[in-house]
C-alpha cells in the first residue's frame, strides 16, 4: 500500500465517528451569491451530495448579491443601500427576482448532475423549493422607505420537514412572500438564521471569502464562544456608522451565527468557500477548517485546584465503594491534583479526569474518568476525553492507555484497543495489582 493510499485509509477510519454522528442531523448551509459565483462551487456541491448520501438532512439557503449588482449595472439602475439593506424598489424587484431565479437554477443544475466517472455519479438527489418563507416588509427606516426589502415574518418549519423526511434537499432563496401576494427581498443572513432557529438545526454553517475567525496573529480561531463573537460583531460595525455602507461578509456572518445560537442552534461554522473540501474538513476531522461558534454554557471545563480535593471526593466515592476505581486518600489527592481536569456546573463539580504522563515512553495513563450518576447519558466523559487528548498530544505524548475493571465497552467505543501488559510503561507495569486484574487498553493519538 503507498503513503497516499495508506493516509486516505487512516482519514477515512477516523471519520467514521463523524459520519455516524452527523447521520439524521439537520444542518442549513448558507451559499451567498459569492459562493454560487465562484469557481470552487463545483466542488462544493459534490461535498453538498456526499452529506446527503451520508443521511445528513440539509436546508441550502442562497443570496445573490453580485448577481443583483450585475444586473444593475447593465440597466443603469443605481443600487442603493440604508443601514447596510439593499433598498428595493420596483426597478431594482425585477432585477433581484430575475437574479435570484438564474441561481436558483444553477443550483439546482449542479445538483441534478449523475454523468459517470464524475463525484455526482448515482446521486439521484431530489432538490424542493417552495414558498416556505413568509415576509413582511421593513417600511420606514429614518424617514427612508425601503419599499419591496423585507424581513422574515414565519418559516414553514412543518413543510420543510415533510420534505426532508422524504429525502429530499429544500432549497431557500432570499425571497419572502406576504399574505397578499407581494414579493420581498430579504436578507440571506436573516432567512439561513430564521431557517435554522425554526428547524432546531444541529448546525448553520455559512461559506465567506475568510476561513474563519483571525486572532491578533493571524491565526485562525477554530472555537468561539458567543459572547465572543458578540463582542467582535460589535467591535466590526463601531467602524461603520454611514447607513450607506454595507456591512463587511464576517461582521453579518458572526451576527448571523450569535442570532442562532441564541435561537438554539448547537453550532455554527464559518468556513470559505474558496477552500477545496473546507465542509468536508470541519466536519469530519478533529482540527477542522473554519470558526466554530459555540453557545455559552453553564458548564465549564477546568483545571482541578486544591480546593476541588472535598469536591472530587465525593464525585468519585461510589465508584471507589463498588470496585470500579482504586481508592485514593486526601493526601495523594492533592498531591496530584494538578493532573486533573473538572467539569463544574453552576459551581458544582459533576466530572472528572486524570492525566499522568510517562514522557519517556511518549505514553500517558488516562485514569479517574468519572460523571456523576445524576448527569450521565451527555457527551462529557466525551468532553473530557477530548481535553485530555489535548493535553496529552500537547506534552509530546503519542498514546494513552487505561487501566479498567468495568467500563472497557466505554472506551473501546471511543478509539482504544485492547492491549498487552507488557505494553505498559515499566515503572506503570511494576504497580499493576494482579488482584485487581484489570483490562489495559491503548489509545494511538
Amino acid at each position: 500500500m503507498n503513503k497516499a493510499t495508506e493516509d486516505y485509509v487512516n482519514w477515512f477510519r477516523h471519520s467514521s465517528p463523524y459520519i455516524n454522528a452527523h447521520r439524521g442531523n439537520t444542518f442549513v448551509l448558507m451559499l451567498d451569491g459569492e459562493t454560487v459565483a465562484d469557481a470552487n462551487f463545483a466542488n462544493i456541491v459534490h461535498d453538498i451530495a456526499l452529506l446527503n448520501s451520508l443521511g445528513v438532512r440539509l436546508i441550502l439557503v442562497h443570496g445573490s448579491r453580485p448577481q443583483i449588482g450585475e444586473r444593475l449595472q447593465q440597466k443603469q439602475i443605481p443600487s442603493r443601500l440604508h443601514h447596510h439593506l439593499r433598498i428595493t424598489d420596483v426597478e431594482t424587484l425585477n432585477c433581484v427576482i430575475e437574479a435570484a431565479a438564474v441561481v436558483r437554477a444553477e443550483i439546482e443544475a449542479r445538483l441534478s448532475l449523475g454523468l459517470p466517472n464524475t463525484p455526482m455519479a448515482g446521486a439521484r438527489i431530489k432538490v424542493v423549493s417552495g414558498n416556505f418563507v413568509t415576509a413582511k416588509p421593513v417600511g420606514v427606516l429614518d424617514g427612508v422607505d425601503m419599499a419591496h426589502t423585507g424581513e422574515v415574518r414565519r418559516m414553514d418549519a412543518k413543510g420543510i420537514r415533510q420534505q426532508l423526511d422524504g429525502g429530499n434537499i429544500v432549497l431557500l432563496s432570499h425571497l419572502g412572500y406576504s399574505p397578499t401576494g407581494e414579493i420581498f427581498n430579504l436578507a440571506v443572513e436573516d432567512v439561513a438564521t430564521c431557517a435554522a432557529a425554526a428547524l432546531e438545526a444541529d448546525k448553520l454553517i455559512l461559506f465567506g471569502s475568510e476561513s474563519g475567525v483571525l486572532d491578533s496573529t493571524g491565526t485562525l480561531r477554530s472555537e468561539l464562544l458567543t459572547r465572543t463573537a458578540e463582542r467582535l460583531v460589535a467591535n466590526y460595525l463601531t467602524s461603520l456608522t454611514d447607513p450607506q455602507q454595507p456591512h463587511t461578509e464576517l461582521s453579518r456572518h458572526l451576527d448571523a451565527a450569535v442570532k442562532a445560537c441564541r435561537s438554539g442552534v448547537k453550532r455554527c461554522h464559518l468556513i470559505s468557500y474558496q477552500t477545496d473540501g473546507a465542509l468536508l474538513a470541519e466536519l469530519f476531522t478533529r482540527e477542522g477548517s473554519g470558526t466554530m461558534i459555540l453557545p455559552e454554557s453553564y458548564e465549564v471545563l477546568r483545571q482541578a485546584s486544591i480546593e476541588d480535593v472535598g469536591a472530587i471526593l465525593e464525585l468519585i466515592h461510589p465508584l471507589e465503594q463498588d470496585g470500579t476505581l482504586v481508592r485514593r486518600s486526601r493526601e495523594i489527592l492533592e498531591n496530584e491534583i494538578e493532573r486533573f481536569t473538572l467539569i463544574e456546573r453552576d459551581g458544582a463539580v459533576i466530572g472528572c479526569a486524570a492525566l499522568y504522563p510517562f514522557p519517556e515512553q511518549q505514553m500517558a495513563e488516562l485514569a479517574c474518568v468519572v460523571v456523576s450518576g445524576e448527569y450521565k447519558g451527555g457527551s462529557r466523559g466525551d468532553q473530557l476525553l477530548k481535553l485530555i487528548e489535548a493535553q496529552a498530544e500537547a506534552q509530546g505524548i503519542h498514546s494513552l492507555f487505561v487501566l479498567t475493571t468495568k467500563t472497557a465497552h466505554w472506551f473501546l467505543e471511543r478509539g482504544f484497543v485492547p492491549a498487552d501488559i507488557d505494553q505498559l510503561p515499566g515503572s506503570k507495569k511494576a504497580m499493576y495489582n494482579l488482584q485487581r486484574n484489570s483490562k489495559v487498553f491503548i489509545k494511538s493519538l
